[in-house]
């Protein structure tokens, strides 16, 4: 089993700047990629931006390109999103993924086993 626990969401303005943090616990040693999701009012749960198992590659959602930067530290069990430049469409809660079979940054939601409980992320115009 592997626990996710996300922080550092809150209420900003646009143009703002936000960094999400995951917290990893539990068989960490079985976590290969990682990604952050969203989820905004009234819609499905989308890809963000994900991270291979150690870091050296990334692939992000167009809408977030150039704005968000996924980054991890395995020796600390965190995954964090710096998220730069907010805008009211960001408005979303963002949750944290952890895939077991996935060593490549996939956007592929089905891929990702464990899942954190979200945190709520709210950019004001």
């Amino acid at each position: 089993q592997v626990q996710l626990v996300e922080s550092g969401g809150g209420l900003v303005q646009a143009g703002s700047s936000l960094r999400l943090s995951c917290l990893v616990s539990g068989r960490t040693n079985t976590m290969n990629a990682a990604a952050w999701f969203r989820r905004g009012p009234g819609t499905e749960r989308e890809f963000v931006a994900a991270i291979s198992t150690r870091g050296g590659e990334t692939n992000y959602a167009d809408s977030v390109k150039g704005r968000f930067t996924i980054s991890r530290d395995n020796a600390k069990n965190t995954v964090w999103l710096q998220m730069n430049s907010l805008k009211p469409e960001d408005t979303a809660v963002y949750f944290c993924a952890a895939s077991l079979i996935s060593v490549l940054p996939t956007n592929r939601k089905e891929l990702y086993r464990y899942w954190g409980q979200g945190t709520q992320v709210t950019v004001s115009s």
